[in-house]
């Protein structure tokens, strides 16, 4: 949580790092990425990658000139205005943080997936947000290595700043795991509560700190599937990534039913259900300027696209997969075949 007691930082103000904290910074993201499984089709580090740049660009809005200024005059006011979030540089950095290691190690497959495996990492987190609570576990052991004791001290200074900075990172992480129906509940309840009940105070603290949970939620959420509030063939993209990684599970025998089943009705109602609800909480949040307004805009846009262009896509991907399925093992034979003439080419090498 940002601590809102203390004074606000101007929103300009500048560090320089050390150039050992900067090299330790490069170093850990460096073995982050080699965590990162490459053969996933979409829980990949350029999925990461492309995470982290859209929770930069929602970091950025918050403290853009854009953000309408009609409720703040003083530096105070706009500290509370963003409550607490853009003045405050450990927060905006576990949420970045948060960001390029929510998916590290991920299987491939879903934590239900996992469960019904009996994987062993499922039973070892008891079959709750497995991925969510593998990287983070994965990240911070990384993390607290002796090889990156400048970078810790960079990020916290206090055993109460890294337990704020720890709390954050778990808070955002495991906001990413969207389909445990009873952490979905509790967040909606929330919601209402932060910000669609008359009963509470503007001036409650509880509230206000409410507020600022929610918001750096949604910031993480929507950075997660921002893909699908950008442009027409980002989202096209993405969605073939995410297609091909759940046929490759199929295939292998991790997954019941072939995803070109219901991956066109599937899309629609994660638009209708998940997608265009987050965007519009954005919205709400009245922090963002015009970019909760540009997420909004490009959902429903390619809802709409997707509705009328959707099946034969589908096709298009299944075909991709198929093909991409035939080429590997094409080369798999190729490659386990005995190659003539290769006695006579290991004599003369000899």
């Amino acid at each position: 949580m940002p601590d809102y007691g203390r004074t606000p930082a101007l929103p300009d103000e500048r560090v320089k790092l050390d150039p050992v904290v900067s090299s330790q910074l490069r170093d850990y993201i460096t073995k982050i990425a080699h965590f990162y499984n490459c053969d996933n089709g979409f829980h990949n580090f350029e999925h990461a990658s492309h995470v982290t740049m859209s929770t930069l660009k929602l970091l950025q809005r918050i403290a853009s000139p854009d953000v309408k200024k009609k409720d703040w005059e003083t530096e105070r006011d706009y500290f509370n205005y963003t409550f607490g979030i853009s003045s405050d540089p450990l927060t905006k950095f576990a949420v970045v943080f948060s960001a390029l290691i929510h998916d590290v190690d991920h299987r491939g497959v879903s934590n239900f997936q996992l469960a019904k495996e009996k994987d062993p990492l499922a039973l070892h987190y008891g079959n709750k947000s497995v991925l969510e609570q593998r990287s983070l576990d994965l990240a911070w052991s990384l993390l607290e290595d002796f090889s990156f004791n400048e970078l810790r001290e960079c990020i916290y200074h206090t055993p109460d700043e890294c337990e704020r900075f720890r709390h954050l990172t778990v808070n955002c992480v495991m906001a990413t795991d969207i389909f445990d129906k009873e952490l979905k509940a509790f967040r909606d309840n929330r919601w209402e509560k932060a910000f669609k009940s008359s009963k509470l105070s503007a001036d409650s603290v509880d509230d206000w700190n409410r507020k600022a949970t929610i918001t750096i939620e949604c910031i993480i959420q929507a950075s997660d599937v921002s893909h699908t509030m950008q442009h027409w063939h980002v989202y096209q993209k993405w969605n073939e990534c995410l297609f091909r990684e759940m046929y490759t599970a199929y295939k292998n025998g991790r997954s019941e039913k072939d995803p070109s089943e219901g991956w066109y009705l599937g899309e629609l109602w994660f638009f209708d259900n998940y997608i265009i609800p987050l965007a519009t909480k954005l919205r709400e949040c009245e922090v963002f300027g015009v970019s909760c307004d540009e997420f909004l805009n490009f959902a429903k846009e390619n809802r709409n696209e997707w509705s009328v262009k959707g099946r034969k896509i589908v096709a298009h991907m299944l075909k991709n997969a198929q093909d991409r399925e035939r080429k590997t093992n094409n080369l798999l034979i190729k490659n386990s075949s005995p190659k003539s003439g290769s006695k006579k080419h290991v004599a003369i090498a000899a």
